[in-house]
C-alpha cells in the first residue's frame, strides 16, 4: 500500500487539527494532503453566508475532485464528521484504505444519544439552525469535543474552531429528514479495507455508534477505553496512531 494519506478533518475544524497526525506520519515516510473542507478556511468568527446550506455532499465531490489529482490512490484518514466522508469516499470507490477515528455515522446507524443531543440542544433551539453556520462555545466544546483533556491544553483548540454547516448537521443528526439522502450508503459492500475507532468516553460518537457502523460496513473496529472524542490530540493518541500505522502496513 502506498503510503500517501488524505486526512480529513471533521465538524467545526481545519486542517491544523491534524498536526500531530501528520507529523507522526511524515516522520514515518509518509506523505500527507490535509485540505480544508469547503468555507473551512475562513475566520473563527466570521462564518461565510453560503456555509449554513453547504451539504456533506459537497464535501464529498469537492474531495473526489481532489483525490483524483493526487498521483496516485491515497490512504484516506477521516476524524468525526470527516470519518463519515471518508467513508462516502470509500464507498465511491475512491482510496486504498479508510481509517474512521470517532466517525460520524451513516444514515442507516441510529446515532442520537443523550449526551450528543445535549451537546447540539443550544444550536438546534436556534429556528432555522439547519440552514445556518454554527459553532459550539467554549464551555460546549470542553465538555463534549475535549472532556478527557485539561481545559488550558483545550481551550486554544476551541478557540481555533471555525463555523460548520447546519445543513451538514442536519444530513448526520436527522438523516430522515434529509430528502437528498446525503449520509446513505450506496448498496454494496464497500471493497477497501475499513479501520474505525471508538473512545469509550466519547459524549459525541458513543463507542456502540462506532462499532454498529463498523458492522454495518464490514469494517475493523478498535475500542480505546480511556479515550473520549478529541484522538487527534488528546493524552494517548500517539497508541492510536501507532496501531491505526500497524494496521495499514498489515495490508500494504
Amino acid at each position: 500500500m502506498a503510503r500517501l494519506a488524505l486526512l480529513i478533518h471533521g465538524m467545526w475544524g481545519t486542517p491544523a487539527v491534524w498536526a500531530n497526525w501528520r507529523q507522526f506520519l511524515e516522520g514515518r515516510g509518509w506523505h500527507v494532503e490535509a485540505p480544508a473542507l469547503r468555507h473551512h478556511d475562513a475566520p473563527p468568527l466570521e462564518p461565510p453566508a453560503a456555509l449554513g446550506t453547504t451539504s456533506l455532499t459537497d464535501y464529498v465531490d469537492d474531495l473526489s475532485a481532489t483525490i483524483a489529482r493526487l498521483p496516485e490512490s491515497p490512504v484516506i484518514i477521516g476524524h468525526s464528521m470527516g470519518g463519515l466522508i471518508a467513508l462516502l469516499l470509500c464507498a465511491r470507490g475512491l482510496g486504498r484504505a479508510g481509517v474512521l477515528l470517532t466517525p460520524a455515522p451513516p444514515s442507516s446507524v441510529f446515532a442520537v444519544r443523550p449526551s450528543n443531543a445535549l451537546a447540539f440542544q443550544r444550536i438546534q433551539m436556534n429556528w432555522g439552525w439547519w440552514r445556518k453556520p454554527h459553532r459550539p462555545t467554549t464551555r460546549e466544546a470542553l465538555a463534549y469535543s475535549f472532556n478527557t483533556m485539561n481545559a488550558a491544553e483545550a481551550t486554544p483548540l476551541c478557540d481555533s474552531f471555525v463555523h460548520e454547516s447546519g445543513r451538514a448537521l442536519l444530513e448526520i443528526a436527522f438523516p430522515w429528514l434529509d430528502g437528498a439522502k446525503a449520509a446513505r450508503l450506496a448498496p454494496g459492500k464497500i471493497a477497501m479495507p475499513l479501520l474505525l475507532v471508538g473512545g469509550e468516553r466519547d459524549k459525541l460518537v458513543p463507542p456502540g455508534v462506532v462499532e454498529r457502523t463498523a458492522r454495518r460496513v464490514g469494517g475493523d473496529f478498535k475500542r480505546y477505553p480511556s479515550q473520549g472524542h478529541w484522538v487527534l490530540g488528546q493524552p494517548g493518541w500517539q497508541d492510536i496512531a501507532t496501531d491505526v500505522l500497524a494496521w495499514l502496513e498489515a495490508r500494504r
